[in-house]
Order: C-alpha cells, then sequence, then structure tokens
C-alpha cells in the first residue's frame, strides 16, 4: 500500500508539474503617435508550460471562440453577432512563442491573408540592478534593456519559478510582473495567474509564411502602401524566399463578386486608416 501511495504521490506531482499556468497581463498601449490622449487598454495572456510559452490577446481567443461556433453549428449560414465581435476587436493581432529548450523566440502577425512568422534575432542584453521594491503580493527586483528603439524598464520576482515575461521580455533571473518603456507608450503589468489545462489553439486562416525579420519589415511597409497585392494568391510575396508551413483557407478579403476597383479603393483607405491609428508601434526599428 506504501509503495503505491508513494506512486500515485509522484505521478500526481508529474501532472501538476507539468500543468500549463496562465499569467494575465494588462496591456496599455498609445499607437496613435498624433493623438497621446488615445489609450488602448486590454489584457493578454501569457501561458507557460516546461517546453514553451505564448502570449497573445485575450479577445483574440474569445474571437476565435466565437468564430469556430458559428462554423460549427452554421449548417451552411454562418451567424455572428457584429456587435459582439466589434467589442472584442484588438490591438494584440500578433502572437509570441518562445521555445525553451532551444532558447528561441518566434513572433507570428498577419499581412492581408496570410500569417507571416519569424525567429527574433536581436538578444534582450539586460542590465540588473539591485533596486527592489513591492508590485502587489510580489518583491520585484528592477532591470533595464534597449529593445527595437526604446529604453525598457521591467520588474521581474523569482517568487515564482519562470523565467519569462510578456512580449518578446524575457532572460531574467524570475517572472516579470511589469515592464515599461520610458516614454510610457507601452506597459505590461501581471494581474493575475492560474492553471488551465493545456494550449488554446490559435485560429489561423489563410497560409503560414516563414520569413527572415527583415523581411518582415519589407512586406509590412509593402502592405502599407499596395495592400491589395497581398489579397491574390501567392501576392505580396516576391522578392525573398518563404517557407509555407501550412496550408489554409481563405484569407480576409477573398471571394464576393464585388467590384474590383472599389473594393481596392476601400481596402486602401481602410489600410491607411489603421497605419495612422497605429503610427506609434511598440517596435520603433
Amino acid at each position: 500500500m506504501k509503495k503505491i501511495g508513494i506512486i500515485a504521490l509522484t505521478l500526481f506531482i508529474q501532472h501538476v508539474s507539468a500543468q500549463t499556468n496562465r499569467f494575465v497581463y494588462q496591456v496599455t498601449m498609445k499607437p496613435d503617435a498624433e493623438n497621446k490622449t488615445d489609450i488602448k487598454t486590454e489584457n493578454a495572456y501569457l501561458d507557460i508550460s516546461p517546453e514553451k510559452s505564448v502570449f497573445y490577446s485575450e479577445n483574440r481567443i474569445k474571437r476565435d471562440s466565437i468564430m469556430q461556433k458559428a462554423f460549427q453549428g452554421g449548417g451552411g449560414r454562418i451567424s455572428i453577432n457584429r456587435d459582439q465581435m466589434e467589442g472584442l476587436r484588438t490591438n494584440i493581432n500578433y502572437s509570441v512563442e518562445k521555445d525553451k529548450a532551444n532558447q528561441k523566440t518566434y513572433f507570428k502577425d498577419r499581412i492581408g491573408r496570410d500569417i507571416y512568422s519569424y525567429e527574433e534575432d536581436r538578444p534582450l542584453n539586460w542590465k540588473i540592478s539591485s533596486e527592489t521594491r513591492k508590485i502587489g503580493e510580489y518583491k520585484v527586483q528592477k532591470a533595464e534593456t534597449d529593445f527595437a528603439g526604446r529604453k525598457w524598464t521591467a520588474w521581474f520576482t523569482t517568487d515564482l519559478p519562470y523565467q519569462d515575461g510578456p512580449y518578446k521580455f524575457g532572460g531574467l533571473p524570475g517572472l516579470i510582473v511589469k515592464v515599461e518603456d520610458d516614454k510610457g507608450d507601452y506597459s505590461f503589468d501581471l494581474m493575475k495567474n492560474y492553471k488551465i489545462a493545456e494550449f488554446p489553439t490559435l485560429n489561423q486562416f489563410g497560409n503560414t509564411l516563414k520569413v527572415k525579420r527583415s523581411d518582415f519589415v519589407k512586406q509590412q511597409q509593402k502592405f502599407r502602401t499596395d495592400p491589395m497585392s497581398f489579397m491574390t494568391q501567392g501576392g505580396g510575396q516576391g522578392g525573398f524566399s518563404t517557407t509555407r508551413i501550412g496550408g489554409g483557407g481563405r484569407g480576409p478579403g477573398g471571394g464576393g463578386n464585388q467590384n474590383p476597383a472599389d473594393m481596392r479603393k476601400r481596402m486602401e483607405d481602410r489600410v491607411k486608416e489603421e497605419a495612422k491609428k497605429n503610427s506609434n508601434p511598440i517596435e520603433l526599428q
């Protein structure tokens, strides 16, 4: 009986340690360079397992859930509550995955109808200070770094057994509880954490294209000037090599009997308006 009890306890400990832990961050953003009073706030999840972590928008997973239910129960006719979807709009359209074993960080974001994925090639060089304070229930320590054109200050804790953080931040000897840039344009604040059974599946309509970071930046710039080139099969991919990771369905903008000229004008106007509202991105370089 004693042996059985030890085995059961061992299995229980293994089960608990293998669980995924979800850390909920409040993300505060000032994405419009011309209007710093336009402050966006939403929650994002950092899901951590022993093998990897994934950072993504809470609203995105809620929108995905609504879309999935609509497709499953549509019976050929898809009905979506537009007001509900509008209330779940997100400024965090990207996701960041960190591979623990290989110490690599992968960034994914949509451009047009496809998802573009690249491996982050800039290391985070932290300067750890002896300064400490209390944030909520955690004793935290200060660290600073320059990354992607911004100066960042992070506060990390060793009270939790994780060396991770929101967005691309990590590599400190503890979990990042708060990180913000010196201009006050972006901040990530840990609000709560709890265990979940497994990583959720993020819907990714279209193909996933593996590129270099420099090529991703070029494609972003090209999309802003000629968005319609990304709405056709194979559009927008010229000039560099891509690796097609997955096959996909039709991305946004595909199908229908709309007038091509009208469609192009609406698309270009929408992209320009979005670019104006997002003229102060989290990465300046």
